[in-house]
Parts: C-alpha cells; structure tokens; sequence
C-alpha cells in the first residue's frame, strides 16, 4: 500500500539537513492544527505524530515538493484521522441560548466538547507586519469555533488557501485532489462562514485594534475587575459583550448581564489577582482568588478578554487551570 505522507523518490538531499529544517516549521504546524482541531493539546499531539512521520521519511524527500507543502500533506493527514467520527468542539454560546445574569454555572461538560484557548498569538508563517491583523484574526476563539461548522477538508482548505497563502495546486497536492475540488472546497467553506456571519454568530473579523489601545484597554479591565469596581468595568464593556464560562454552558450577552453575573453568582471574585498573558492574540489573564485563610491566592480560571475598536467585546472564562495554567507558563499559585 502506499503511503499518502511518502515524500517521493530520486535522490535524497539527506536526512540530516532535511529533519534541521523540518524542526523550523514546527510552531506554524501547530497554528494550523490548532486551528482543525480546536483544541491546543491535541495540536501539540498532531504536529508531533507529524514530526514522527516526517522523520521517519525524511530521507526519501526529493525536493519535488517543496518542504512546506510536504508537511502540511502530513498535518493534514493526521488532523483529518483525529476528527475523524467525532462531535465538532464549541463554546457556550454554540449550545444553548444567553442566561440572565443572576443563573447557576449548573454541571460542567467534559474537556472534549470544548474549543480551548491557545498561548500568545497566531503561529502563522508570516510575521510581516501588514499580515499580522488577518493571521490574528484567524486564530480568535470565534473564528475557530466557526472553523468547526466546516467539513474536515473544507476546513483544510480554508484555512491553507486564506490563512497560510497556499496557492490552490499546492493545496491540491496537500489533500491529493484537483484544483477544480479545492476551488468547489473553498467556495462551499466561505458559504457556511457567510451564514454564520449574517445569522452574528461566526464572531467576524472586526477592524484591527493598535497594539498600544488593545494593551491599554486590558490594563483597565484588569484594573477594574480586580478592584471589583463595577461602574470602571461597565464603562469598558460594550453594550452587546458575551461572557462564557467553559467548562459550563453558561454565557450571557450584555454588559447589565455581566454585572448582574460579578455581582451575584461571581462575588467570590472579588479581591481576585489577574496575571497578565496573551491566548489566540488577545490580552488574557490568569485569575488567582484569595484563600480562605488569608495566605495566599489558588488558580481559579484563565481569562481571554477580546477587544474591538474602545471597548471590550468579549470574556472567555476557562475554568480549567490544572491543565491551562502549566500551558500558559502561569505560576502555580500566589503569594500573599
């Protein structure tokens, strides 16, 4: 049988210089698979099985192809075996309809059904600064709980052709296909992206944010919210803002909801710490609460505030701070 990753035949550049340069892809791979999968871990998971299989055959590359695409052949494999048969992740606002204020959390949902946070900004292969806005635009939580709606190939395709610039013969020789199925791939996946978008809930890209007014806006978020001044932090939202609270299906839209929330289900907050941190290039923060005795301050959930324009649009709330916290290099509690 033969292997859908196999490089090719001819003569070989070698293994050695072949893997030094394979290892320099490694972060853009991850975006990516970040972005099919929904989910950081499993990204680290799919670029190290991709690593495996392209050192495996590193030998055999005859630089038909170039590198990149090579990988990406093989990344994309192995994000199309993982969602094979399985539910799509999401985030609250994806099940259920937005909550008063004053609701319960209620139960809490497994991991898996969530799409989970990613540290620092986009790994994208271009760093110039004129591409940086559509790269971060691309790995916000809204735009990759909207990726999800897509078909796994579609998904692919989507993100290779518009994401990481990939002409549509390369994308063909990715997925082994023709261009005529990219381009009917493409269009199919912009279709669905559009329809979320007119029904507002894709999260569509808004207008880039000065790096300057972003950091600006999140120091007085977390000036606000750890002050627990309700009146500073309402100034800062916007009018539509959504809170969600993973792992529980609990969201709410709304800055009088959100205050609602602070102030009555939430008021264990008050007197929390925020360190600050950066997930799916956009200020976050870890949030710490003051023990009960008074020594100190335990994890208590990781935070990813997005901007747009002089307001804050959105908080995501990730309870998961055992497995979240060691990812975003945050320590493991605080001093008093």
């Amino acid at each position: 049988m033969t292997d859908p990753d196999a490089p090719g035949t001819g003569t070989p550049p070698g293994r050695e210089a072949v893997t030094a340069r394979i290892e320099g892809h490694r972060r853009e791979l991850t975006g990516y698979c970040y972005r099919m999968l929904g989910s950081a871990f499993e990204a680290e998971d799919a670029v190290q099985e991709t690593m495996v299989r392209a050192w495996r055959g590193a030998g055999r590359f005859d630089g038909r192809a170039s590198l990149r695409t090579w990988l990406y052949r093989i990344a994309t494999n192995v994000c199309l075996d993982a969602l094979a048969g399985r539910e799509r992740r999401a985030r609250p606002m994806d099940l259920c309809a937005p909550a008063v204020g004053a609701t319960s959390p209620g139960g809490a949902l497994d991991a898996s059904v969530w799409i989970e946070p990613f540290p620092g900004g986009p790994a994208a292969a271009a760093v110039d600064p004129a591409e940086a806005a559509v790269t971060g635009e691309s790995v916000r939580l809204a735009f990759v709980a909207a990726l999800q709606h897509l078909a796994p190939r579609q998904r692919a395709v989507l993100l290779l052709r518009e994401v990481l610039g990939f002409s549509a013969r390369e994308v063909a020789d990715v997925q082994g296909s023709t261009v005529a199925s990219v381009n009917s791939a493409l269009q199919r996946a912009r279709a669905v992206l559009a329809a979320r978008h007119c029904e507002g809930v894709d999260g569509a890209p808004s207008a880039p944010v000065p790096e300057a007014t972003r950091r600006a806006l999140a120091d007085r978020y977390a000036a606000a919210f750890s002050g627990f001044d309700m009146e500073a932090l309402s100034m800062l939202l916007h009018v539509d803002a959504t809170l969600s609270l993973a792992p529980h299906t609990l969201w709410m839209r709304g800055s009088e909801e959100i205050r609602a929330w602070l102030a009555g289900p939430a008021v264990g907050c008050r007197g929390s710490r925020l360190v600050p941190t950066t997930a799916n290039g956009s200020p976050a923060f870890g949030q710490y609460r003051r023990r009960a005795d008074g020594t100190g301050f335990d994890p208590w959930a990781l935070q990813v505030v997005e901007v747009s324009g002089d307001a804050v649009t959105d908080i995501s709330v990730f309870r998961d701070t055992e497995r979240l916290f060691p990812l975003f290099g945050l320590p493991p509690h605080l001093d008093a």
